[in-house]
């Protein structure tokens, strides 16, 4: 049997969600370790030796460390998925592309962000990063009018990088009900083989875990 993939995370973190999520998918052994955000094990010499920015996920794949969530899935997909989750043409790695930035960027800055409010107590101004998020779920549901997933027939890495923050915008109290081929591409991705869900937070939107 292979090492396991050592995944260093934190459950509540759609970040390192994606990559529970990508592993369990590709089906490859992996070793959780709890990162205890609370009590600042993330800034710690020993994780700073990991990723010196001091943030979760990290991997370690038989002795290479690879830091930052996007780019954890652009190797998970290089090294073990074949061109299914990261396509080698232009075309389709540039449409990739475009929706990891969308991840690291209103993503984050959206729903995201919300759900740091209600969940962790961040002081972002709440009606603006919902404002962000509507914004975004606007275009988003109006790219997956046109197809089943973010890039075309089949799931990509693009689709896992959006998922985690996007399923868990009701606790930062951003509505999903406005938004029906979003709610459909969900339940796309949850019925993909080894999916594993997030802990949901009971709080905002979301009344029930």
């Amino acid at each position: 049997m292979s090492t396991p993939i050592k995944l260093y995370n934190f459950p509540k973190s759609g970040h390192a969600h994606r990559i529970e999520l990508m592993l369990s998918l590709l089906q490859l052994p992996t070793e959780l370790v709890f990162v205890d955000l609370a009590k600042g094990a993330h800034k710690q010499p020993d994780f700073l030796a990991l990723n010196p920015f001091g943030q979760v996920p990290v991997i370690e794949d038989n002795g290479t460390v690879i830091a930052d969530s996007n780019a954890i899935l652009v190797y998970l997909a290089k090294a073990y998925g074949g061109e299914r989750w990261l396509p080698d043409d232009p075309i389709g790695a540039a449409r990739v592309q475009r929706w990891l930035s969308v991840a690291a960027g209103p993503v984050a800055f959206g729903p995201a962000a919300a759900r740091l409010v209600t969940v962790f107590g961040a002081s972002f101004n709440t009606d603006e990063v919902i404002g962000r998020a509507h914004t975004l779920l606007k275009v988003v549901d109006a790219e997956l009018a046109k197809s089943p997933f973010l890039v075309g027939d089949h799931p990509t890495i693009a689709d896992i990088a959006n998922y985690s923050y996007i399923a868990h915008a009701p606790e930062g109290n951003v509505s999903l009900e406005p938004y029906p081929n979003v709610r459909a591409w969900l339940a796309r991705v949850e019925a993909l083989p080894g999916f594993v869900p997030m802990p949901r937070t009971a709080i905002g939107l979301q009344t029930t875990v």
